[in-house]
């Protein structure tokens, strides 16, 4: 096993989509300066305002960039045939699956907890002490919030790469991937009372805040589900996408 993870490891490292989707994740620091420096003038017009944390705000340019990694670290190899050689070095194809899903995992947590953490240092840095709304808190008690999205991104690269192993194609996964981050969540509000929050509630995207302890927003409804819950079904979209990926995997050939 350890020279599976030692193999999927330099393939991850060894393409430039690699690099490319991180590069895309890591824009969230700079966009991140600049709604700081933004609402920062506006503070100094105005006086006191409350403005949307950025890394909050631009999460889901980390989730979908970081998403994107974990479904061409499958589809990639089908689009160049290099599976077939993967599954001849490596047989077991719980082995190979549970190997990328593992470097997929760290990578994604690391590189997205790094990013969201320079976006939270560089933001609280420029606005100094103006009163924006999201500095007016010590980061122990925003570092629940912080890592709920660091684990939210995990969670979409391996939805991503159970997708892309179920679906075999890089389009169809990563569009499945957005309709679960954007669309679902916004059919839901549309669904008729009390169905709207239940359903709402439910969705990956809106699990971050409940992980943190947190409610949801009144246009969302009130989220019901105590954190262990909401952290226990923020866990199982991964699951369930692999589990999915897995059974795709096995029961069709290269």
């Amino acid at each position: 096993m350890k020279s599976v993870i030692s193999s999927e490891w330099l393939k991850l490292r060894s393409v430039s989509s690699t690099y490319h989707a991180i590069g895309a994740a890591a824009l969230t620091v700079a966009l991140g300066v600049a709604w700081t420096l933004y609402v920062a003038a506006l503070a100094d017009e105005r006086g006191t305002l409350r403005a949307a944390a950025p890394e909050q705000g631009f999460l889901p340019l980390v989730q979908v960039s970081l998403a994107v990694l974990g479904v061409l670290a499958i589809t990639s190899e089908y689009a160049t045939g290099m599976v077939r050689t993967s599954l001849i070095i490596v047989p077991k194809r719980s082995t190979l699956l549970l190997a990328k899903a593992g470097i997929i995992g760290m990578a994604t947590f690391v590189t997205a907890n790094t990013i969201l953490l320079l976006t939270y240092a560089t933001s609280r840095l420029i606005a100094n002490d103006r009163s924006l709304g999201f500095n007016q808190v010590p980061l122990t008690d925003d570092l629940p919030m912080l890592l709920a999205s660091g684990l939210s991104v995990t969670a979409l690269a391996l939805v991503g790469l159970g997708l892309g192993a179920a679906m075999r194609s890089t389009a169809g996964a990563i569009m499945s991937v957005v309709a679960l981050l954007f669309v679902l969540p916004g059919v839901a509000t549309y669904l008729p009372a009390p169905w709207n929050t239940h359903v709402s509630t439910f969705l990956l995207p809106n699990l971050v805040p409940q992980v943190a302890g947190e409610r949801l927003s009144s246009r969302l409804g009130d989220g019901f589900l105590p954190s262990w819950a909401a952290l226990a079904l923020l866990l199982a979209y991964p699951l369930v996408a692999l589990a999915i990926g897995y059974y795709q995997l096995r029961r069709r050939d290269a």
